[in-house]
């Protein structure tokens, strides 16, 4: 697909699916671009879809699946509105730094990498309410094929990422602040304790795509 240079193209770049839940256009709303009155276009559509679709079919859809419908608060940026964004200190890290996942189309091969910031409002409820960020930490690290994650206390959302090769990775600015998981290593929680946490949450459901 050709960068969209019309309002039709846009229009059609928003139509594309990504996976059973998620279109395009789910991602292209930007309150940086809508304030400052820049574009959100990707400088290659066909990567950003295929990155996208990645993480929809792979992290995103089991999460609606499994909670009800989940909320996008930031999903794809393209370089120059990210770079904006970070030159005027509105929240988004460099171009160049290797954990920035919002950028879909940069990269390739490995080094390909898809993010967005999610609220899943069945466990913000229970946030609220007082329930530890860590119990969705453990219960994504058990059930899906991220490569980091960054929570932040606002609603307990989180930046989920999807890499063709997962660091595994877990973070979190909500108390205990710092990093919960480290790529590579293995929790610290066995799993029967990891499990406890969680023993309350909907079954997993997962999506099985045709082959």
């Amino acid at each position: 697909m050709r960068r969209p240079g019309s309002m039709r193209g846009l229009e059609a770049l928003g139509r594309v699916r990504l996976s059973r839940h998620f279109f395009m256009r789910d991602f292209l709303c930007s309150e940086i671009a809508s304030f400052h009155g820049r574009r959100n276009i990707p400088d290659n559509p066909d990567l950003a879809i295929e990155t996208g679709s990645a993480l929809c079919r792979m992290l995103l859809d089991p999460l609606e699946e499994t909670f009800g419908r989940i909320a996008v608060r930031s999903g794809y940026r393209s370089a120059a509105l990210n770079r904006f964004g970070n030159e005027n200190r509105l929240n988004c890290a460099r171009n160049d730094n290797p954990l920035e996942c919002h950028i879909w189309d940069r990269g390739a091969g490995s080094q390909r990498i898809a993010g967005a910031s999610i609220v899943v409002p069945w466990f913000a409820d229970r946030y609220d309410a007082g329930r530890d960020w860590r119990d969705l930490a453990w219960w994504m690290h058990d059930h899906l094929p991220y490569s980091e994650i960054w929570f932040f206390p606002k609603l307990c959302a989180f930046n989920l990422t999807w890499r063709p090769v997962p660091l595994g990775r877990i973070d979190s600015y909500i108390p205990p602040r710092g990093t919960l998981l480290r790529a590579g290593d293995a929790p610290a929680e066995s799993h029967s304790a990891r499990a406890a946490r969680y023993r309350d949450f909907p079954p997993f459901r997962g999506i099985a795509y045709p082959q």
